[in-house]
């Protein structure tokens, strides 16, 4: 330090203020490279506080690992090794999806004379029939959010009777108004809407999420003078909050969460706000661990910091507000929360309504509007409209209301003891054996586990999956998670038994489970370039149309 201070009290300070003064074009240069440094130091000393000096050298450490990566596949040689080695992986994609089926005509063009009624039911018969996961068996984690036969028989009639309907004509189909309408009012009323809140209905929860984004975007610009919004979400939200930050150029910050509870850390959330923060998330309950993020205080951060508060009950939706008169400790994710400005809710998942159906809430009519886009100049005449789409399926939305109207309070609540207590019964299973962990503090119908070294968690997903079990794998950390749904109640006990079957199977032999599932979420989950996972994740979605 001495030798530092006796440096600097020999610097000639006023020649070197003179030559600045005189040379305008270095004093630009020097003065640039300050601004960019001072960014810089801010950013770093912003994400040190947000996840601590170790983390943040971890992040730092992927950034530049990728960045070489990314570099070396540039390289001839290399890059062509790297791109062979993922076109196989995607060809092996495609050949598992794209399996001809023997006797099984492709229909490519369409045919020069229309089939009879009799051959095209059979064939979708034959289709609808084909090899897969027995969800009906109650072996598939979430997907199908099945409320009986008697339900599913009058939400088909009501589809049918409403297939040709389009709520963007409502002088066309006033009684789909009202439907829809009445479908927005329920949910509100679950969710402890007063008279000033309002909602729509959407396709689903991820139009619901990105509408409510696009909503605090645009409240951001006109009311507070932002035009380089960011958003601020647990690390645990659901990816459309990503999608959403991608569409619409913002930014976004994931924050950590605890990693006993899996709740999103609010201090950290606190610290990442800044003046162009819109929006802060919390979720009930998030998707990969079942669990509720600490609402109340997240309310009270949004009010401080006047910013918008999101709650995610996408999967929560029908389950959530009948949690307390279930007999089952409350979660409070609704309006009455101070603070909440918007709520997703999905229909289609514990409502038991058709897929395509979910409804997004505001507080007051003002943050809708800024949901909506309006167009007064073109050609065709003044064009407005709720959401993204412009012309919807009005069969999706009266079979939702049919779905909730036959369910009643007091289906959804029956519904929600028995599906809950499934979960708790599993979670207590999963508890009692040794080589298994429960992660986080589920507190709805999703329920995650990992496993303790040398017994891999992805080799017991590959023995559920030969047992009949399609479980969800996750990542940081690794595990899985079973989404309780109303056919897994019956098969609670048949799932533990072949849980701990597999997990006896993996124990006697750990090494064999290196490959399959252990090998690609392995991989994905440490390679640095993630630009890689990326490529194979485009290569699945273009497997989807491989015809």
């Amino acid at each position: 330090m001495t030798q530092v201070m006796s440096t600097l009290a020999k610097v000639d300070w006023q020649r070197m203020a003179a030559y600045t003064v005189n040379n305008p074009k270095q004093a630009f240069i020097n003065a640039a490279i300050a601004y960019v440094l001072f960014r810089q130091t801010l950013k770093m000393v912003k994400k040190v506080s947000i996840y601590g000096l170790r983390s943040t050298l971890s992040l730092l450490w992927k950034q530049i690992a990728g960045a070489l990566v990314r570099h070396i596949r540039r390289a001839p040689g290399t890059g062509i090794v790297v791109q062979r080695n993922i076109s196989k992986i995607v060809k092996d994609i495609e050949d598992s999806m794209n399996v001809a089926v023997p006797g099984e005509s492709k229909y490519l063009t369409v045919p020069e004379q229309g089939m009879s009624d009799d051959e095209i039911l059979a064939i979708l018969k034959r289709r609808q029939n084909e090899a897969g996961i027995d969800w009906k068996s109650g072996r598939a984690s979430g997907a199908v959010y099945h409320g009986g036969e008697e339900l599913v028989r009058l939400t088909n009639e009501a589809y049918a009777m409403y297939n040709l309907t389009n709520p963007l004509h409502p002088g066309v189909f006033p009684g789909l108004r009202r439907i829809e309408a009445e479908v927005v009012r329920m949910v509100l009323d679950l969710y402890n809407g007063d008279s000033e809140c309002c909602g729509t209905t959407t396709s689903g929860g991820t139009e619901s999420i990105i509408m409510a984004v696009r909503s605090h975007v645009v409240w951001g610009r006109e009311i507070r003078g932002i035009n380089n919004a960011n958003i601020v979400v647990p690390v645990t939200a659901h990816a459309a909050f990503d999608k959403a930050a991608e569409y619409f150029g913002i930014g976004i910050t994931h924050i950590p969460v605890d990693p006993h509870t899996q709740k999103v850390d609010v201090n950290a959330m606190r610290r990442a706000i800044d003046s162009d923060t819109v929006l802060i998330v919390g979720s009930s309950a998030t998707f990969p661990h079942g669990v509720a993020d600490d609402l109340a205080a997240l309310g009270k951060m949004a009010i401080k910091y006047k910013v918008g508060f999101h709650i995610d009950s996408c999967l929560g939706s029908f389950i959530m507000p009948f949690l307390k008169e279930a007999g089952f400790p409350e979660v409070v994710c609704d309006f009455r929360l101070p603070g909440v400005t918007s709520i997703s809710c999905d229909t289609h998942k514990y409502g038991f309504a058709p897929k395509g159906t979910s409804v997004v809430m505001y507080y007051n009519k003002q943050m809708r509007h800024y949901q909506y886009f309006t167009i007064s100049t073109w050609p065709g005449g003044i064009y407005a409209s709720p959401t993204i789409a412009g012309s919807r399926s009005g069969a999706v939305i009266a079979g939702c209301w049919a779905a909730m109207t036959k369910m009643g309070r007091n289906g959804y609540l029956q519904q929600c003891k028995d599906i809950v207590n499934c979960r708790i019964e599993i979670q207590k299973g999963i508890e009692q054996i040794p080589e298994l962990y429960v992660v986080g503090e589920p507190s709805s119908t999703v329920v995650a586990f990992s496993s303790h070294e040398p017994v891999g968690i992805f080799g017991i997903m590959d023995e559920m999956k030969k047992r009949g079990w399609d479980l969800s794998p996750l990542q940081y950390p690794s595990a899985l998670h079973l989404a309780c749904t109303r056919l897994t109640v019956p098969v609670a006990g048949e799932f533990l038994r072949d849980l701990s079957d597999s997990v006896a199977q993996v124990k006697a032999n750990p090494e064999s489970y290196n490959k399959g599932s252990q090998a690609i979420y392995g991989f994905a989950s440490t390679v640095p370039d993630t630009t890689i996972i990326d490529e194979v994740a485009q290569g699945f979605i273009d497997a989807l149309y491989a015809a």
